[in-house]
């Protein structure tokens, strides 16, 4: 274990956002190397393939509710040296986390049919994100245990394994991806389902990988089977924390459900280039998102000791620090859009909506970072309520104004990218306000 209610508190979130946010990039290459080969395949393939990495956020919120509960309380357990508490957390959390991966699995190939033709914009892009889906949907489910594993080393301050083990998992992926997409070596590609196979796989080693690092190294939590029994007051103390950042992530894919339903009728061009822009942009927001996930242990570790003053001032350093990392990737992202998109796409038309989305959308970058660093804040404290609630406006502000954009004569694809980038700003002053409630209701004693 770390403890990080001592020393530097820009030095903690440092030390510990610059490898997660390794980790995380190297997470977000999985789909990135998927896209890359599929996009040899052809637009709608393109489309298809993006429009399943939606399907993915819905998932991934699952995986949040387990990672963000599992993270809030053995942060605590650690500020307050109580190992027997952090340990019970472990167990139950990974128990859960089967629990919730059984449930995507058998969930994921119930829906995936219905999903894919609903965003989709024609046959050939509904049959490529099926394709690919039902490839990579064990590799969805074992996310949950991956997901757990990591989430329990954050907790205790130790952030270095997980991302070593998420560089193996994609240098696996790398080199499956052109076998199996493209048949390179074999003489039989099997295309946007090769694509799937491959993340699948590679998290199968990633999940091997860590277990082993448990098994030999880990020694402040570890594997007890007495702890195997189900606990649900630990349960739920994980669900209680954990759900309503779960929520944050299925509002993101419901906000872009909606995009891609209201884009559906430009056609798998524009599905294809605000595709490729979306996950671009989730790219560029791993740094805000990587000292977010710093200030949860270091501001829960303080927590827990009841170090007030230190959550104070780890909010203010994380806040700030992600701000300005994503003002510059701003001016960035106004520079160079085109070379962003332009490595995934050579199609003109997909190339200028995609360059457009990113251009457009990056003025919000800089307020995400501080809508981030608010995240991260409210799970050290151990409610995530309040990040649902500011996430749920800036939902309900774009969805309405968008539909009656969509209504509208004349109306453009771009329509859609300023309405988002409108929201954000409310979004952001919403969760600085009740970041402020939260520091009135729980560091009175600060």
């Amino acid at each position: 274990m770390k403890d990080l209610t001592q020393g530097s508190i820009l030095r903690h979130i440092v030390s510990m956002a610059v490898p997660m946010m390794f980790g995380m990039l190297v997470q977000t290459l999985y789909f990135m190397v998927d896209l890359y080969f599929v996009s040899k395949l052809g637009d709608a393939s393109i489309a298809g393939v993006s429009s399943a990495g939606n399907f993915t956020l819905a998932v991934m919120a699952l995986t949040q509710v387990v990672g963000v509960g599992t993270v809030a309380l053995i942060a605590h357990a650690a500020g307050a040296k109580d190992q027997k508490t952090a340990n019970l957390v472990f167990n139950q959390s990974l128990l859960l986390a089967g629990s919730l991966g059984a449930v995507a699995l058998i969930g994921g190939y119930l829906l995936v049919g219905p999903y894919t033709h609903l965003m989709a914009a024609d046959s050939a892009t509904a049959a490529a994100g099926a394709a690919y889906l039902h490839a990579y949907i064990p590799g969805l489910a074992l996310q949950f245990s991956m997901v757990a594993l990591g989430a329990a080393l954050r907790g205790t301050g130790i952030v270095k394994p997980a991302m070593v083990v998420q560089f193996a998992t994609v240098l696996v992926n790398i080199v499956l991806a052109p076998v199996l997409i493209a048949g390179c070596g074999t003489g039989h590609p099997l295309g946007v389902f090769g694509a799937g196979l491959a993340s699948t796989l590679a998290v199968v080693v990633g999940n091997v990988l860590l277990y082993g690092y448990y098994r030999r190294l880990e020694k402040y939590v570890a594997f007890h089977p007495e702890l195997w029994q189900p606990r649900i007051s630990t349960w739920r103390r994980i669900l209680n924390i954990g759900l309503p950042s779960g929520g944050e992530f299925l509002l993101l894919f419901t906000y872009s459900a909606v995009i891609y339903t209201l884009i559906r009728d430009f056609g798998p061009v524009a599905q294809a280039g605000y595709g490729i822009g979306s996950r671009l942009m989730q790219a560029i927001f791993l740094p805000a998102m990587a000292v977010s996930f710093a200030i949860a242990p270091v501001a829960g570790q303080n927590f827990g000791a009841r170090n007030f003053g230190r959550v104070r001032e780890t909010f203010r350093t994380g806040a700030l620090l992600g701000s300005t990392l994503m003002f510059a990737l701003t001016l960035l992202c106004q520079w160079r859009a085109e070379a962003f998109v332009g490595g995934f796409t050579t199609e003109p038309a997909t190339l200028a909506i995609g360059a457009d989305f990113l251009r457009t959308i990056s003025w919000n970058f800089t307020l995400s970072g501080f809508v981030f660093a608010c995240s991260g804040i409210f799970q050290a404290l151990g409610n995530t309520w309040p990040g649902v609630w500011a996430s749920a406006t800036r939902l309900v502000t774009f969805v309405g104004p968008a539909l009656w954009l969509s209504t509208r004569p004349g109306f453009r694809i771009e329509h859609i990218w300023y309405a988002s980038v409108t929201t954000v700003f409310l979004q952001a002053v919403i969760a600085g306000l009740l970041v402020r409630r939260e520091f009135g209701r729980r560091l009175r004693s600060a």
